[in-house]
């Protein structure tokens, strides 16, 4: 039987991961190290999709400071999917302080505890958006805050792994993952359009890198037990569909997922951002939230057209279709599919 230690373990990915070393590999123990315990009405469903493994044990800390906790077990797989993330949210010294140290310390842990496989989430971000293909060749151009953080990230596992031939890295570059409890720009626009309050704007074809969380999981662990036959100790993978759906496929899917028929009008970019600025300059000072960002109306005119190379061509068998995915999603939540 095997342990694991998942840092920023509470997160999304972290509890999907969890339940499926559990359930697809057989793992005896799952830490879930985090600053934060899965309580808030917020994670309702992340706490309840592990509260019935008593496999799974919660742990506070934070990644940022030097980890003293060590289980009595010994660690077989450590992932390191500790990160500040969304974008916009944060400070650019926010990303920079958590992606960063948090690298740092769990390398160190990983080196006390005496475990030789790290699964490290870094993103796409590192590659910088561009209308031009991009696979794990391509070189990163970041630019911004969190992209370069995240490769600065990836350059501090390789150290690790470099001080040890036996040591064993998997660095994944996922793009958007979404799923039930996700709570982000998939969540966002499954929203949008059933409430009738999505527009295009001339950005039917713009492709978005993105997987369910659950192909996700399982690319991981495909890489990691892949990676024995491998001699240098570093496996590097993109992680969307083949290739990465545009925002119409999105929307084409979600409806057919959800039986509607919908009729998307296509509004000047211009205007949507100019209605974009009036609602946050107006929202900002009330510290209200909403789905309207300057940021995200931008990101959506921008593509991600990320390849998974190394995937296609090492074999990998992808299980879920974007209807399939969305599908699956509103199975086991569908509270997110109103």
């Amino acid at each position: 039987m095997q342990n694991a230690v998942i840092f920023g373990g509470s997160g999304f990915i972290g509890t999907f991961f969890a339940r499926h070393l559990i359930e697809e590999h057989h793992y005896e123990n799952i830490y879930l190290y985090d600053h934060e315990i899965i309580s808030s009405k917020q994670f309702e469903f992340r706490k309840n999709m592990i509260k019935d493994y008593p496999q799974i044990k919660m742990i506070l800390g934070d990644v940022k400071e030097k980890i003293s906790w060590m289980p009595k077990e010994p660690i077989d797989l450590v992932a390191n999917f500790a990160a500040v993330h969304r974008e916009p949210g944060h400070e650019a010294f926010e990303y920079f302080e958590c992606n960063l140290l948090g690298a740092e310390n769990v390398c160190s842990w990983a080196e006390q505890a005496g475990c030789s496989k790290i699964i490290f989430s870094s993103s796409i971000a590192p590659y910088g958006p561009s209308e031009e293909v991009r696979n794990e060749k391509s070189i990163p151009v970041p630019t911004t805050a969190y992209g370069s953080s995240k490769l600065a990230a990836e350059k501090i596992h390789q150290i690790w792994q470099a001080k040890d031939k036996q040591h064993q890295l998997v660095i994944v570059r996922p793009g958007v993952v979404f799923g039930p409890g996700e709570g982000g720009n998939v969540s966002r626009l499954i929203k949008a359009v059933h409430r009738r309050y999505f527009f295009y704007m001339s950005n039917r074809h713009t492709r978005k890198a993105g997987i369910y969380v659950k192909e996700l999981c399982r690319a991981m662990m495909w890489v990691q037990n892949s990676q024995k036959a491998k001699t240098d100790g570093v496996s590097l993978f993109n992680m969307s569909m083949n290739p990465g759906p545009s925002i119409e496929e999105y929307v084409s899917s979600i409806a057919r997922v959800s039986k509607i028929k919908v009729w998307i009008p296509n509004l000047p970019s211009s205007f949507l951002y100019l209605i974009a600025y009036l609602i946050d300059f107006i929202a900002k000072p009330l510290r209200i939230n909403h789905p309207f960002s300057p940021v995200r109306i931008k990101k959506l005119t921008r593509s991600n057209n990320i390849l998974p190379t190394y995937l296609v061509d090492n074999g990998y068998d992808f299980k879920y279709s974007l209807d399939e995915a969305f599908a699956d999603w509103k199975k086991d939540c569908p509270e997110e599919w109103h």
